[in-house]
């Protein structure tokens, strides 16, 4: 188990990412574990999080046009992301498989990159490729960390209860 570190949020969460990496035996490249920080920064007051029914986000992302549709995609993206990682018993009660919200996130990001240019295509290209490897690093972070145990120390757990089918 993770010991209590202090320091900004970006630091905690770094320093709970590189021993992730090392549990879940997931190396990332610092394109990789940067973006994955990011998104742990950027969504860890959503409170929503888990009541979002991505299936419809990912619909309604379609409904868009360029950067609007590249940026509701890329949530999309990582809030799956997020799921299939960290809180994989929301596909169980939704019955879902993991798997469900992998493919749905690694497609939002191949849609991100297709729907973009030059590094950011790349970026999210890139992402879609090993997102296997992200959900797995989220995992080790969910099984190793104070994270999911003591819910009170990060504001990352949404407080939410899931509502809606997908």
């Amino acid at each position: 188990m993770s010991t209590l570190h202090f320091g900004t949020a970006a630091e905690l969460w770094h320093h709970l990412l590189r021993e992730a990496e090392s549990r879940s035996h997931v190396p990332l490249d610092e394109q990789q574990e940067s973006y994955l920080l990011f998104v742990l920064l950027r969504h860890q007051n959503d409170a929503d999080l888990l009541a979002r029914i991505q299936a419809l986000e990912w619909l309604r992302a379609q409904e868009n046009v360029g950067q609007l549709r590249a940026d509701a995609l890329r949530d999309v993206g990582d809030r799956c992301l997020l799921v299939a990682g960290l809180f994989p018993q929301l596909a169980q009660r939704r019955r879902v498989s993991v798997d469900y919200f992998v493919t749905l996130g690694r497609s939002a990001y191949r849609d991100v990159a297709a729907a973009c240019r030059n590094a950011y295509a790349e970026l999210f290209a890139q992402l879609a490729a090993h997102y296997e490897a992200l959900v797995q690093v989220l995992r080790g972070l969910r099984e190793g960390s104070l994270l999911m145990t003591q819910p009170a120390l990060i504001p990352a757990v949404p407080a939410t209860r899931p509502r809606g089918l997908h």
